[in-house]
C-alpha cells in the first residue's frame, strides 16, 4: 500500500484538505447524526468531497443553478461562526457528532463560547448520570502562511494559544504534517477522542508528503512526537523540531540546506503533531520527560519552528528542559499582502531563517550572513516581480 512506505520523503505533494474532505464525507455517510458546519468556505477550503454524501441544509425555494441544497441537508453553511458553534455545541452535548471549519483568522471569534463549553465539560464530568460526549472538532484552515494574498487581516493563529492555556486539560491542538498524517488525525478526532475539543490546523494547499501511515499513528500513541529517521543522526550537534505542516517543511528543508553547506554537521529532527495543556502530545498521551530527553538529548541546542505564537511553545518546553537551549520561531504578527516565502521571512519562520539560527548557534557566522543575504535578496525580488525567487 502506498501509504505504508514513503520512498522519497518530501518528493511528492498532496492535499491534506482533500483527504479531510474524504474523511468528512465518510462520517456523513456512516453516521446519520453527523453534521458539518461551515461559514461558506466548504469548496474554497478544498473540502467539497462532503457533497458526495450530504447536501446543504436549505428550506427556501431552489433555482436551477443551485447546487447541493436539500431540506434535510446536514451541511450547515451560515456566515456566522458564533451561530454555527452554538448549534454544534448543543448538538454534541445532546449526543450527536459533528465538526466545524473556518478560516484560521476567524475562529478566534468563538473563543469565549469555547471557554463556556469547556467549563461545562469540566462541571458535568462530576455528574455520574452524564454519559461521554463525542469530541467537538474544529478544523482550522486557510492559515497565515498562505494568506499572503489577503494580507494582515487574515493572519491570526491566536486560538491555539487561547486553548492551550486552559488548565481544564480538555483540548488537543493537532498539526498533521501532511495528507498521510491527516488520515491518522481524522481517525483520532472522529473515532477515538471523547469529552474534549480538538483543534486541527492545516493548510488547504498541497504540501510535501513526509511520513507513512504507521509513523503517523505512532505519534498519536506515543506522546505526539517522533524522530524522523531519514534526516536524524546519532550524537547530533543540534536538534530541529517542527510543529505545523509548512513550518515543518521549512525546518526539514533548512536541514538539507545546512547539510549541503557543512556535511559534517549532525542533525536530529523531531516531528511534533500534538500539543495539550502544558505538554507535547494529546490529553491522554502526553510526552514523558524521559522520552523528551531521548529525542531532544539533555544538552544540545534545540530550534523549533512553530505554526503559532512562539511564547506558547516556550511555555510548554519549559516543562521539559531549560529554555536557555531552546530557540523558537513562530508567527510574529508581521503580515502583509506579499509573496508566500516573504511572508515566512517576515516572521522568521522560513528555511533561511532556520539556517541563520543553526549557523549562528554553531559558530558559522559567514554562513549565517549568507542566508541573511538570501532573505534580503528575496524581499527585493518579491517587491520588484511580485513572486518569490525560483
Amino acid at each position: 500500500m502506498e501509504l505504508d512506505h514513503i520512498r522519497y520523503p518530501g518528493a511528492e505533494k498532496h492535499s491534506s484538505a482533500a483527504v479531510l474532505g474524504e474523511i468528512l464525507s465518510e462520517q456523513l455517510k456512516n453516521y446519520p447524526d453527523f453534521y458539518f458546519f461551515s461559514p461558506d468556505e466548504t469548496t474554497s477550503n478544498r473540502l467539497s468531497a462532503v457533497f458526495e454524501s450530504a447536501e446543504r441544509a436549505w428550506g427556501l425555494p431552489r433555482e436551477s443553478w443551485d447546487l447541493h441544497l436539500a431540506p434535510n441537508g446536514r451541511i450547515i453553511e451560515l456566515l456566522s461562526e458564533n451561530t454555527l458553534f452554538a448549534v454544534l455545541a448543543g448538538h454534541v452535548l445532546s449526543g450527536g457528532r459533528g465538526a466545524m471549519t473556518s478560516y484560521e483568522s476567524f475562529l478566534p471569534i468563538i473563543s469565549s463560547q469555547l471557554d463556556q463549553y469547556l467549563k461545562f465539560l469540566t462541571q458535568s464530568s462530576d455528574l455520574t448520570w452524564r454519559t461521554d460526549v463525542h469530541a467537538l472538532n474544529l478544523l482550522s484552515t486557510s492559515c497565515w502562511e498562505r494568506q499572503d494574498h489577503n494580507g494582515f487581516t487574515h493572519q491570526n493563529p491566536a486560538l491555539i494559544s487561547s486553548l492551550l492555556a486552559k488548565p481544564s486539560n480538555r483540548v488537543n491542538c493537532l498539526f498533521p504534517i501532511d495528507d498521510v498524517a491527516m488520515r491518522a488525525t481524522g481517525d483520532f478526532i472522529f473515532e477515538q477522542s471523547k469529552n474534549v475539543v480538538n483543534l486541527t490546523t492545516f493548510n488547504k494547499n498541497a504540501q510535501p508528503r513526509w511520513i507513512d501511515i504507521n509513523h503517523a499513528r505512532f505519534q498519536f500513541d506515543n506522546g505526539g512526537a517522533s524522530l524522523f529517521q531519514f534526516t536524524s543522526e546519532e550524537d547530533p550537534n543540534i536538534v530541529i523540531a517542527g510543529i505545523g505542516d509548512i513550518p515543518s517543511t521549512e525546518a526539514l528543508l533548512a536541514i538539507r540546506l545546512a547539510k549541503a553547506k557543512q556535511p559534517q554537521l549532525r542533525f536530529r529532527y523531531v516531528g511534533i503533531n500534538a500539543l495539550s495543556y502544558g505538554a507535547i502530545g494529546t490529553v491522554d498521551h502526553k510526552l514523558s520527560p524521559a522520552t523528551f530527553d531521548e529525542y531532544f538529548t539533555t544538552d544540545r541546542p534545540i530550534i523549533v519552528n512553530f505554526h503559532g505564537y512562539a511564547d506558547t511553545v516556550r511555555a510548554i518546553f519549559a516543562n521539559y528542559t531549560s529554555l536557555e537551549r531552546v530557540s523558537v520561531h513562530g508567527y510574529e504578527d508581521a503580515g502583509s499582502t506579499t509573496t508566500p516565502l516573504d511572508e515566512l521571512c517576515r516572521n522568521h519562520c522560513s528555511r533561511w531563517d532556520i539556517c541563520v539560527d543553526i549557523f549562528e548557534q554553531l559558530g558559522y557566522k559567514n554562513l549565517a550572513d549568507f542566508y541573511r543575504a538570501q532573505i534580503s535578496a528575496n524581499t527585493e525580488y518579491a517587491k520588484l516581480h511580485g513572486v518569490d525567487q525560483e
